[in-house]
């Protein structure tokens, strides 16, 4: 017991090491993916730029003695539907970029603590 009590104190409990990426997440298919989410990320902001011009709506009402009343009128729905729109736009884009990272490369572990530890085991 006191062996495991010294053993432990004098070194911390680290976690394991994780296994070194995997060679297949290099598949060039991937920019292909990541060209159909720009392009569906454009169409969603386009989209979106629709929704937000259907948000405001002017109300003009006219009194029996002529005077005009102006008012504004803001649609919520739409204006949901365009941020809803423009969040899956920006979600699409960052994906896009992740799916040409790994499309174009993979980082290689190439540490000395990992060159040691594949050595030894």
């Amino acid at each position: 017991m006191t062996e495991v009590a010294a053993e432990t104190a004098g070194s911390p409990a680290w976690p394991a090491e994780p296994p070194p990426p995997s060679e297949r997440l290099h598949q060039p298919w991937r920019a292909l993916v990541a060209l159909v989410e720009l392009g569906l990320a454009a169409v969603a902001f386009w989209t979106a730029t629709l929704c937000w011009s259907n948000v405001v709506l002017p109300v003009v009402l006219r009194l029996s003695d002529g005077t005009e009343l102006t008012s504004t009128r803001f649609e919520g729905d739409w204006a949901a539907g365009a941020i809803g729109l423009g969040a899956l736009a920006c979600l699409l884009v960052v994906d896009a970029v992740r799916q040409l990272l790994l499309a174009v490369r993979t980082r290689r572990r190439s540490s000395r603590k990992h060159r040691k530890s594949n050595a030894a085991g």
